[in-house]
């Protein structure tokens, strides 16, 4: 009896053995590329929103209304949307140290030419030309993370990539405050433009370490044995056996029911994501919030809130492999707090409740939403498919604001466009609901 039972203990347990050699090799992956591409997120989505903090001061000094506010700061989606798509594809051919350094360094130097905004039509085109200078640079980190994890792991993975929008709401709250008061006037200049000096600078240097520390793929890492390096190109070799690598057009990829849904998805968590970000110093101000570092200390808040949301809600996704109902409660409740902070609009306290759920709901959307088009696309399909998802969601990134501004012009309050946030990420909720479990749980 007992030499009939070793050996079959013995079966158990190599199968288990590999298996915890293969998660210790994801968290070593992890831990190599994970925190600095956060980084990289983090100093990007700083220079993409701190025109929100900048408005508390350059809208008045230099007698911009509402909704030209809100077109300029839109308008960064525009160019984003011409680009993303070629960036993406050129990234899949070249690689992407080369793509994420050119996009960052580029864009840094636009960022800070932000501070020499006098007239609108330099506004606007200064925000187009750094959208079209980031363009590729989300997609293209989602692209990468496909080449290293496959896609059972991958939601928690863009998750923590993309607990940077909330971490860098978390620090450049405070800093962008920090910044607009304590240099204000000094060398005779107002806070924002040093504070769009200023923030610029690390996506520069961020952008030069990308070129030595990045690698293009799986086998060129040189801190991989050869055989890590088999394993992880076979596990990513399997899971995309099956999946679809035919589109490599527009047309194509437009044809594909599955896709337009996923980009229709996508809208909707960008439409609150954006509606939320852009406004959210805005929003507290007008609840009755005085001096901008308070403003920047309370939009920590919210922020805090998504990144633990983020966090939990996608490794319980990954846990489970259980994608819709990760994404459609999120959806519902970032609809919930966007209403509540439109009610309670003028009441600190309510309204900061309800930005802090909408903010965890509307936030945690995101990385639920790319574990759905990355489960079914691979390779070219993949850097095709994700760059057009994104770029067509991302004018939900000028429809956005622009439609708040306008709505604030009309109204002097923002609450009727946190109404049809909210709607639209109620319609994201029954979007995903339509999409097949067996197509996106795995």
């Amino acid at each position: 009896m007992t030499s009939l039972s070793a050996p079959a203990a013995h079966a158990d347990a190599a199968p288990a053995s590999a298996a915890m050699h293969e998660d210790a090799l994801y968290r070593r992956v992890a831990w190599r590329l994970l925190p600095f591409l956060m980084l990289c997120y983090v100093v990007a989505y700083l220079d993409r929103v701190n025109v929100g903090f900048a408005k508390l001061q350059m809208l008045q000094d230099l007698h911009f209304s509402e909704a030209m506010y809100g077109l300029g700061a839109g308008l960064f989606f525009i160019g984003y949307f011409f680009f993303e798509v070629p960036s993406n594809l050129l990234m899949h051919r070249i690689g992407a140290k080369a793509t994420l350094a050119r996009i960052m360094i580029l864009w840094s130097i636009i960022s800070a030419l932000m501070m020499f905004v006098q007239v609108p039509w330099q506004f606007y085109t200064l925000r187009f030309l750094l959208g079209a200078a980031e363009a590729g640079f989300y997609p293209g980190m989602i692209l990468y993370l496909t080449y290293w994890f496959p896609s059972h792991r991958r939601a928690k993975m863009v998750a923590l990539f993309m607990c940077a929008i909330p971490v860098s709401g978390v620090i450049g709250g405070p800093l962008s405050g920090w910044i607009m008061e304590a240099m204000h006037g000094i060398s005779g200049l107002r806070g924002w433009q040093w504070m769009f000096l200023i923030e610029a600078i690390p996506s520069f240097i961020v952008g030069l370490l990308v070129l030595s520390y990045l690698d293009n793929n799986i086998r060129s890492a040189k801190w991989l044995s050869t055989a890590e390096k088999d394993l992880l190109e076979r596990n990513i070799a399997n899971e995309n056996q099956g999946k679809q690598d035919s589109h490599t057009r527009l047309r194509d990829l437009f044809a594909d029911r599955r896709i337009v849904k996923m980009a229709l998805i996508c809208f909707c968590t960008v439409m609150g994501q954006y509606g939320l970000t852009f406004w959210l110093p805005s929003l507290i101000k007008q609840s009755g919030v005085v001096g901008t570092l308070n403003v920047g200390l309370l939009t920590a808040i919210p922020f805090s809130v998504a990144a633990c949301s983020m966090f939990l809600v996608s490794r319980s996704s990954d846990r489970l492999r259980e994608r819709r109902w990760h994404l459609i409660v999120p959806f519902c409740v970032g609809a919930t707090g966007l209403v509540i902070a439109g009610v309670f609009s003028h009441n600190v306290t309510l309204s900061l409740i309800g930005l802090c759920l909408a903010a965890g709901g509307s936030l945690a959307t995101s990385p639920l939403f790319w574990s759905l088009p990355t489960a079914i696309l691979s390779s070219v399909g993949a850097a095709a498919g994700i760059a057009m998802i994104n770029s067509f969601a991302n004018l939900a990134g000028f429809i956005s604001p622009y439609m708040i501004g306008l709505i604030k012009d009309q109204t002097q309050s923002a609450s009727m466009g946190l109404y049809v946030l909210a709607g639209v990420l109620l319609l994201g909720a029954v979007l995903t609901y339509t999409v097949p479990a067996k197509l996106v749980n795995k």
